[in-house]
């Protein structure tokens, strides 16, 4: 085997950092050389849990690595990248890509004149239903699309997610992306036009934490997604995942959550709903395309650009709630 990448993770911030930290540690072509972080606690235990080092100095981390996984706040991605990118760090960026189409752009500029190699983290491409759905709708067996139909509804994450300038938004920033980049990747059509309800009802906080988005994709298919915050906090998942492409032929339908057990503790420290998981594991099939495409020099599954697409249907979304009125999606 060729000689291990040497890959590092630029902030902890995230709820996936933990995820993604462990895939790099379990693999041996890679050499998860340590994290930064500005929260040197943070950075400090994210180091310990995965048997790697926090490196305070981000500027020394960079000299170090090959690649890097960006985990920070939303705000954040568009500075981190720049960083990564001058020093010729090929990046794996956590969505969305921006929270602003305008930060979009920049990346996507500086990803496309430094030659960096760069991804961003959507792993629902990843995942079993999806692969297969994806084979279905090439194959032809649906026919023509009549209507889409899905969801990504989880559980409110506290934290930066529901500080408006760190996050630039809320459920819709946070959930809506992951549905709508899977709908580009199996049909090819991206969102033309978002009409946008959006609200907060169910968190004391200062963003959105429902929202349901009526979309028409470029084709002119109708697309319906509800992408809220609307789990409770006891929910025995972090949330669900779910698509309903329907054709003239047949319908398909994808629910990436479902493919697990329920179980009931009845009394002691374990007592309530739980869930042992067997489907593919999406994040490992994100990071392996990443690693990948670092070592064989070509793209990742998901490139900036087309993160782009789905910030333009977020801030268009934004655009509807506030006017009342259906929004064109403007990518350039």
């Amino acid at each position: 085997m060729s000689d291990p990448i040497a890959m590092g993770i630029l902030s902890t911030a995230h709820v996936h950092t933990d995820a993604y930290a462990g895939e790099l540690a379990d693999r041996e072509d890679v050499d998860f050389v340590g994290v930064t972080d500005g929260d040197s606690d943070r950075g400090q235990e994210t180091a310990e849990r995965h048997g790697t080092e926090y490196v305070a100095d981000a500027d020394a981390l960079l000299e170090q690595i090959d690649a890097a996984v960006i985990c920070a706040p939303n705000a954040a991605h568009r500075e981190w990248f720049e960083r990564a990118a001058a020093t010729g760090v090929h990046v794996l960026c956590e969505k969305p890509l921006a929270p602003t189409l305008e930060d979009a752009r920049v990346i996507v500029d500086v990803w496309q004149e430094s030659g960096i190699r760069a991804g961003i983290t959507m792993p629902l491409r990843f995942c079993g239903p999806a692969q297969r759905a994806k084979e279905t709708l090439d194959a032809g067996e649906v026919g023509d699309l009549l209507a889409i139909s899905g969801t990504n509804r989880g559980q409110m994450p506290g934290g930066w997610f529901v500080d408006p300038e760190a996050a630039g938004g809320g459920a819709v920033m946070d959930h809506s992306v992951h549905i709508v980049d899977l709908v580009y990747h199996l049909t090819g059509q991206a969102v033309a036009e978002v009409y946008a309800e959006v609200d907060t009802r169910f968190h004391d906080i200062p963003v959105d934490d429902v929202n349901v988005l009526s979309m028409e994709l470029a084709d002119g298919t109708p697309f319906f997604l509800d992408g809220s915050w609307s789990k409770p906090d006891a929910w025995h998942t972090w949330g669900d995942a779910t698509l309903e492409l329907t054709g003239t032929d047949a319908t398909v339908g994808l629910d990436y959550t479902d493919q697990s057990l329920v179980h009931t503790v009845e009394s002691g420290s374990d007592a309530g709903v739980h869930t042992a998981f067997y489907g593919t594991n999406a994040n490992a099939g994100l990071i392996e395309d990443f690693v990948s495409s670092v070592r064989a020099d070509r793209e990742p599954e998901i490139t900036p650009d087309e993160g782009l697409l789905a910030v333009a249907v977020v801030e268009a979304a934004y655009e509807s709630a506030e006017t009342g009125e259906p929004i064109e999606v403007a990518f350039d």
